[in-house]
């Protein structure tokens, strides 16, 4: 039977539709299954919420720019991100559902040392590479895991090494302070911090084991007596005026604050300025971050603050195989979000270029080849980031690296110590005097 032409040319345009989804779908399906999947579990709510946003958009801006650039070995990144709501137990069942049901290749840690302690064990367990961005405990490191890589400079125990440096070369010899008050959050962080700084044993609360001895502690070491200690819960304390008169009345001429978020740090800091305190030095743990300006306005010039990244820090660094420097990053990030990035951001893009590195240098997403590959890493070959180049230990800490020490001054967070690091260090204000 003779074809209309209407037939002929309906029957020319279904043999082209078959032919072009014969060639595309399977492409499609290709490129769906060649995603490499990371997942992240962050506080995106809850106390650890501001941070938790902030390594967000560290770890998206850094996949997106990477799939801009082609993808890790020619595939598209997935990220997967889940609000474990500040919670420990969450963060667990996160990642061992990104790991049982979701099949991702790999892994970005998440904040703070409470919840990295649990999460490390599960992803040992199962054979992960875990780069962790904010979890500085030693404990974390002493637990024998393997392809465990902290992309900060040290845990918080060796954190005082870094202001000792301080005491010793920046601080005059004839006015030195000489008593000091160290007030703490009972956090995981802030308890490793007090017990570098204070010379204390850190113990393994699951066998009760000797981890590390910090006698005599960074304090005594430069001749400072402490007279005056006090730590507060780590969740719900608002009793701040009583605490900043009680560090008044110690006469303490040094004040160490060591708070687990920056939000700590502004009450803090506002009770100290109420109550009309005065030192000579303060250091904060936290608060480098835009919102602790924000919020203690002239009353926090003259502070201390250690950090891991700093925007005039001139480090060069790899992104999707091409250089990119620490101001690339600053220019990058202020275009997408419209403000300055802070170190909550930076770290964990500098995990995300650590783990982009690792899988290159693997040649694959096995985690194992991926871990070897890092553990692999010297000073002369490192894996290169916005922080600067990182090479780790037997355990997992950075080997060589240094905190940054930076000083609020007139609404700008300068870089102070060590001076010996690279260009650009500001000269330290001190004394402190009145908040």
């Amino acid at each position: 039977m003779k074809l209309t032409q209407w037939e002929e040319e309906m029957k020319k345009t279904r043999m082209i539709a078959q032919a072009f989804f014969a060639m595309i779908l399977p492409a499609l399906a290709i490129a769906d299954e060649a995603a490499i999947k990371i997942g992240a579990s962050l506080p995106l709510t809850g106390g650890f919420s501001v941070a938790g946003a902030k390594h967000q958009q560290g770890y998206e801006l850094c996949v997106d720019l990477i799939n801009e650039r082609g993808g890790i070995l020619g595939r598209k990144v997935e990220l997967i991100v889940s609000d474990n709501r500040s919670d420990p137990a969450t963060a667990l069942n996160q990642y061992e559902r990104f790991i049982n049901v979701d099949g991702v290749d790999a892994v970005y840690g998440t904040f703070s040392s409470r919840l990295t302690f649990p999460v490390a064990s599960l992803l040992a367990k199962n054979g992960y590479v875990h780069p962790v961005p904010a979890g500085g405990a030693l404990r974390i490191y002493t637990q024998g895991h393997k392809n465990l890589f902290y992309f900060q400079p040290n845990a918080a125990e060796y954190v005082g090494a870094s202001l000792a440096g301080v005491l010793r070369d920046l601080v005059p010899g004839d006015n030195k302070p000489s008593k000091a008050a160290v007030i703490s959050a009972d956090d995981f962080f802030a308890n490793g911090v007090w017990a570098g700084l204070l010379g204390e044993k850190v113990i393994d609360p699951a066998d009760g084991s000797e981890v590390a001895d910090l006698a005599p502690g960074y304090l005594a070491e430069n001749d400072i007596d402490v007279v005056f200690t006090e730590r507060w819960p780590e969740e719900g304390f608002n009793d701040w005026l009583n605490l900043a008169n009680q560090v008044k009345r110690s006469g303490a001429d040094m004040i160490v604050g060591l708070t687990a978020s920056a939000e700590e740090a502004v009450q803090l800091t506002r009770a100290l300025k109420t109550v009309r305190a005065e030192a000579k030095l303060v250091y904060l743990s936290q608060g480098t971050q835009a919102e602790f300006h924000e919020g203690t306005g002239a009353s926090g010039d003259g502070v201390l603050v250690h950090t891991s990244w700093h925007r005039d820090a001139p480090f060069q660094s790899i992104l999707g195989g091409q250089p990119f420097s620490n101001a690339d990053y600053v220019a990058t990030h202020k275009g997408r979000y419209g403000a300055e990035p802070d170190e909550d951001s930076a770290i964990p893009f500098a995990v995300c270029q650590g783990i982009e590195q690792a899988i290159i240098g693997a040649g694959s997403t096995d985690n194992a080849l991926m871990g070897a590959w890092l553990n692999a890493r010297t000073k002369e070959d490192p894996v290169r980031t916005i922080l600067g180049r990182f090479n780790w230990d037997e355990i997992g800490l950075p080997s060589d690296k240094p905190f940054l020490m930076t000083q609020w001054n007139e609404g700008q967070l300068q870089f102070v110590y060590p001076t010996d690091e690279f260009e650009g260090v500001s000269q330290m204000s001190y004394p402190k005097g009145q908040f």
